[in-house]
C-alpha cells in the first residue's frame, strides 16, 4: 500500500493532524527535526529535568534510556505539549516553538504512545481514537481506517469493543494504531512493548523500521535494553535528570548499557529447583460464561500450584487472563461450588477479603486504578490491602500507615516525595515498586501477580524478581501472570500457557522452550493432554 506522499506504508487521508507537508517538513533541510537545548522541570520534591539537550535527526530511531525516575517520561511529555517546561527551548525542523498542548503537538506532526494510557473507558476504540482526530472526518471512516492500519501492520483491534473491556496489551495496541494514524513526522513511544508478545514485538520493529525509512523519527524508551540495542541508531542516557551520555546502541553490551544508566550491573538471579510443598491453589475444571459481549468466556480450565514454587501463565493478552484473575482474587464471585480451592477450603464464592486473610495477596496488571488510587497518598494507598494499621473498632494508626509507607519507599527503592506523595506523581516504573513491595511485605501464603515488571528498569526489575524468589524459597506458592517469556523463562518453575480462554497443561521450566510456548499461545497444545502432569 502507498501512502499519500507515494511512500510505502498506510494511506492516511490529508488533513489528519500530522500529515504535514513536504515543504514543510523541509524548510531547513540540514537541521534536526527535533532539537531540546536546555530544558529544566522542577516540581515540588523533584528536579525532573536539569539542562537536558538533545537532537533527534529525521529517520532517526534515538533511544532515551535511564531508571525509573530519571525524567525519561517528563521530558516526553515537554517534547508533546503535555507539560510546559521552567527552562530551555525547542527547535522543530531548525525553528523555535513553543508547544502548548498535545493538539499542537499533533498539528506540527508529533505523535506519542504514553505508558499510562490516555484513553477513556467508557468509550469505544474507535471513538478514542476519532477524539483526537480532524473532525471532517466521521466515525465511520475513522473506524474503517484503524482496520485497515490494525491490519496491515499486525496488530489486532477492535475498534467497536469499549476500552473498559481490553486488557492492558489490547489498550497498548489501541494507543499504538491511533499514533500511526496520524501519520506523524516524530513518534514518541513510551514503553511500548512492556505487554507486548515477542511475535507482536517483532512486528512493532517491522513496522518502526518501515516508517523511519520514510523518514519519520522514533523517540524509543524502553528498559529492555535488547530491544534498544536491536532497533535504535542513538541511545540518549539520563540519570537524576541530567544527560550522562550519548552512544550508538549497537555498539554496547546490555551490561555496559546498564552501567550508563544505574552506575552499575543489575545482580544475576540465582534460581535454584524448588523444592514444592502442599497444595497452595487448585482449579478444578473451572468454566465460566463471561460477562462482557467482548470478554473471554472460561473452559475447562485446571491448574495446581504448591507451596514453594512458581507457576509461569503465559499468552497473549485478551485470551481470558483477566477473567481468570478476576475469579482467583475474589472479584469475580461467579464460580461453581469447588471449582477454586485455597490451600484445601473452597473460596469459589469467597470475597477478595476473606482471600486475603487466608493468606492470598493479589497485584493487578492495571497499576493506576486497581493497584493504586491516583490521587491518594502512597501512605493512604497502603490501606487497599494493608489493615495491619487499622484496629479492631475500625481506628487508623495513621503514624503506623505512614511508617509502613516509608519503609516501603526505603526497601525498594522507590523514587517518591515521601509518604504523603500522591500515587499518579509517581513515574510508572516507581509506583510498580511500590505496588509490589506492599503485597510482597505483607508475608503472603499465595501471590498472584500480573506483569510483575511492567515498565520497571533493569535494576528494578531485577530486585523485583530476586524477591519473589526469595518469597517462594520462603514457601509462597507465586502465580506469575506475563507476557514477557524471557521474565517467565527467569522465574518459573512451570509453565503453562492461555489461549482463547482455555489453559494448556503444565510444562517443566526445563522442557520448555520459546518455540514450544509460541505455538502454545496460539491453542496449538496436544488436546489429549489437558491434564497437567509433572505436579505430583
Amino acid at each position: 500500500m502507498r501512502d499519500h506522499d507515494g511512500l510505502a506504508g498506510p494511506r492516511i487521508p490529508s488533513g489528519l493532524p500530522g500529515s504535514c507537508s513536504p515543504d514543510e517538513a523541509q524548510r531547513n533541510p540540514g537541521a534536526p527535526r527535533l532539537e531540546l537545548q536546555g530544558i529544566s522541570k522542577q516540581y515540588p520534591a523533584v528536579k525532573a529535568n536539569d539542562q537536558v539537550s538533545l537532537i533527534v535527526r529525521a529517520g532517526e530511531i534515538h533511544a532515551v534510556l535511564g531508571e525509573n525516575g530519571a525524567g525519561k517520561s517528563t521530558l516526553m511529555k515537554i517534547i508533546y505539549g503535555a507539560v510546559k517546561p521552567d527552562a530551555g527551548r525547542i527547535l522543530w525542523n531548525g525553528e523555535p516553538v513553543q508547544v502548548a498542548s498535545p493538539a499542537q503537538a499533533r498539528v506540527l506532526g508529533i505523535s506519542m504512545v504514553y505508558q499510562h494510557f490516555s484513553l477513556f473507558d467508557t468509550l469505544t476504540a474507535a471513538q478514542n481514537v476519532w477524539l483526537g482526530l480532524d473532525k471532517s472526518f466521521t466515525l465511520a471512516q475513522v473506524t474503517a481506517r484503524i482496520i485497515e492500519v490494525a491490519a496491515e501492520y499486525g496488530l489486532e483491534v477492535d475498534p467497536l469493543r469499549p476500552v473498559h473491556t481490553l486488557s492492558v496489551g489490547e489498550r497498548q495496541r489501541v494507543e499504538i494504531v491511533r499514533a500511526l494514524l496520524t501519520n506523524p513526522q516524530l513518534l514518541i513511544l513510551d514503553e511500548p512493548t512492556s505487554v507486548l508478545t515477542p511475535q507482536a514485538v517483532d512486528k512493532l520493529f517491522v513496522t518502526l523500521r518501515v516508517l523511519a525509512d520514510k523518514g519519520c523519527s522514533i523517540l524509543y524508551i524502553s528498559h529492555k535494553l535488547d530491544e534498544i540495542r536491536a532497533l535504535c541508531q542513538r541511545c540518549t542516557v539520563l540519570r537524576a535528570g541530567q544527560v550522562t551520555g550519548e552512544v550508538d546502541p549497537r555498539q554496547e553490551s546490555n551490561a555496559s548499557l546498564s552501567r550508563l544508566m544505574i552506575g552499575a550491573e543489575p545482580p544475576q538471579l540465582q534460581h535454584v529447583q524448588a523444592h514444592a510443598g502442599a497444595v497452595a491453589l487448585e482449579v478444578k475444571a473451572l468454566s465460566l460464561v463471561k460477562q462482557s459481549p467482548f470478554g473471554t468466556t472460561l473452559s475447562g480450565i485446571s491448574l495446581l500450584l504448591r507451596a514453594g514454587e512458581i507457576l509461569g501463565l503465559a499468552g497473549v493478552s485478551g485470551n481470558g487472563q483477566q477473567e481468570l484473575m478476576a475469579v482467583l482474587s475474589g472479584e469475580d464471585p461467579r464460580a461453581p461450588t469447588g471449582s477454586v480451592r485455597l490451600f484445601g477450603q473452597d473460596v469459589a464464592r469467597a470475597s477478595p477479603r476473606s482471600r486475603r486473610r487466608r493468606g492470598l495477596h493479589f497485584v493487578p496488571e492495571e497499576r493506576l486504578g486497581r493497584g493504586a488510587v491516583p490521587t491518594l497518598s502512597l501512605a493512604q494507598n497502603t490501606l487497599l490491602t494493608r489493615t495491619e494499621a487499622v484496629n479492631r473498632w475500625g481506628w487508623i494508626d495513621t503514624g503506623r500507615v505512614e511508617r509502613l509507607a516509608q519503609d516501603l519507599i526505603a526497601r525498594f527503592k522507590v523514587r517518591a516525595g515521601g509518604a504523603g506523595a500522591a500515587a499518579k506523581s509517581l513515574s510508572g516504573g516507581n509506583l510498580q515498586k511500590f505496588i509490589v513491595g506492599r503485597e510482597i511485605e505483607a508475608g503472603p501464603k499465595l501471590l498472584i501477580i500480573s506483569q510483575p515488571t511492567w515498565g520497571v528498569d533493569v535494576g528494578a526489575a531485577a530486585q523485583i524478581r530476586a524477591e519473589l524468589l526469595k518469597l517462594r524459597d520462603g514457601g509462597c506458592a507465586i502465580l506469575v501472570v506475563s507476557e514477557e517469556l524471557d521474565e517467565l523463562f527467569e522465574l518459573s518453575d512451570r509453565l503453562v500457557v492461555m489461549a482463547q480462554g482455555r489453559v494448556s497443561p503444565s510444562l517443566p521450566i526445563a522442557e520448555a522452550t520459546i518455540e514450544k510456548i509460541g505455538e502454545w499461545m496460539s491453542g496449538l497444545w496436544n488436546q489429549s493432554g489437558e491434564r497437567e502432569h509433572a505436579e505430583a
